[in-house]
């Protein structure tokens, strides 16, 4: 019971004194010449105190009426874009009544870094304007935009009104994918046939048998002898060809980052982790990933431009909140790989238990590769050249990407550095 006045009294603040104070000197102003009037009988406190209520019946009403027969839509281009790409969109704002209407402030609510889709209009009788906002999308992510607020009041600013259009829509940024022409790690060994096939959506040499026709089926995968045999429509089911999988581990252990914002480790390694998975899938080979953020996520091996869409989003809000280290995932799921899988681990770590790891899984077959973003350069502890340089010792590849490299080049064999950077040059990379 005695809660409830507080909560009152600092609720009226908020709304007079916190945050309109003109309201609150007119409102006071207009106490003050009506107490004077009635106490001194004298006409100009009457006058003064006529005027001031008339204006704020004439604010009330102003805004009231600014607030009808408006309508607004937001138009995207696109909802899924990279790092680095533009986002278009067009805002229109209408007015469907035959009064004009002036000074409202359109305002996109997002929270997409640097969108700036707001501005101040005025409308004539039965009139639309709109305009075009492009942002540019500098890092990945999920974000949501929408909806537009409305925001109306008087012209000596003592009322105020909001109205919100739309509905919210979310937009993905994907990371930065770079070419790695100076990249190659040799394939694992090839499965024997048969046992290390498995079944694919995508149409590929090897057909594994058949089955019933379903919706959305591809008329070309028909196998007319088995149609004609059965009496119904069969269609043919196929499986990845008989080469190695490729693995991509990345490291989102909190403990193992470094940096701020786009200059930090966990920027750099998302984006060697993106680079390398679009680069083997445009070998054709079959790429899985595996990462620990808020949780274990596995995208199992595949291959086509749809299974690198479905990484993409995963490496597009992964976060470093995990608290699994990189040797513990190595050896959790290390019954998965074998001699016929090629693993590259993606990490800033110094600790030396996923090198021990990744020597394990060679001993049992495993083709293993590493790319180790430098902590120390960007503020972390040092170690990352000496980790590359006892992975090399031990015959597995590794690479070393520092705060302002060029990852392709950083990433690229020594013997094909120079060239590749040469070529980088001339294609004005």
């Amino acid at each position: 019971m005695i809660r409830l006045p507080w909560r009152l009294l600092r609720a009226a603040y908020r709304v007079t004194l916190g945050e309109r104070r003109t309201l609150t000197g007119v409102v006071l102003a207009l106490v003050f010449t009506l107490a004077l009037a009635f106490i001194s009988n004298f006409w100009l406190p009457f006058r003064i105190g006529y005027v001031l209520l008339f204006a704020l019946m004439a604010g009330v009403f102003w805004t009231w009426l600014h607030t009808r027969g408006l309508r607004v839509h937001r138009d995207l281009v696109k909802t899924r874009l990279t790092a680095g790409d533009s986002l278009f969109e067009r805002i229109e704002i209408a007015n469907r009544l035959r009064i004009p209407k002036l000074w409202l402030e359109v305002r996109s609510v997002s929270d997409l870094p640097g969108e700036h889709g707001g501005r101040i209009v005025s409308l004539g009788p039965r009139s639309k304007q709109g305009w075009d906002v492009a942002t540019e999308c500098s890092r990945r992510g999920l974000y949501t935009l929408g909806p537009v607020t409305v925001r109306v009041s008087d012209p000596f600013d003592l009322f105020h009104w909001e109205r919100r259009f739309g509905s919210k829509q979310q937009v993905i940024v994907y990371p930065r994918t770079l070419d790695l022409p100076g990249y190659n790690i040799p394939p694992a060994n090839l499965p024997g046939e048969g046992r290390y096939r498995r079944r694919t959506h995508y149409v590929t040499p090897n057909a594994a048998g058949v089955r019933e026709y379903q919706a959305g089926d591809s008329f070309n995968r028909i196998h007319w002898p088995s149609t004609v045999r059965t009496g119904q429509l069969m269609v043919k089911t196929f499986e990845l060809d008989p080469a190695s999988h490729v693995w991509v581990v990345l490291d989102m252990d909190a403990r193992a980052q470094a940096g701020s914002g786009d200059e930090s480790t966990t920027e750099y390694a998302v984006t060697v982790a993106a680079s390398l998975v679009r680069h083997f899938l445009e070998q054709s080979r079959a790429v899985g990933l595996l990462t620990f953020t808020d949780g274990l996520h596995t995208v199992q091996p595949d291959r086509g431009g749809h299974h690198l869409t479905n990484m993409l989003e995963l490496l597009a809000v992964a976060q470093p909140v995990g608290d699994v280290r990189l040797g513990s995932l190595l050896l959790q799921h290390g019954h998965q790989w074998d001699r016929h899988t090629t693993l590259i681990a993606v990490t800033s770590s110094v600790e030396s238990g996923w090198a021990d790891a990744l020597r394990a899984l060679k001993l049992r077959g495993v083709r293993a590769a590493a790319t180790l973003v430098d902590a120390e350069s960007f503020g972390g502890p040092p170690g990352a050249a000496a980790m590359k340089d006892g992975l090399l010792a031990g015959d597995i590849d590794a690479t070393c990407v520092q705060r302002g490299d060029y990852i392709p080049v950083a990433m690229a064999h020594t013997s094909t550095r120079e060239s590749v950077g040469a070529a980088l040059r001339a294609c004005g990379a």
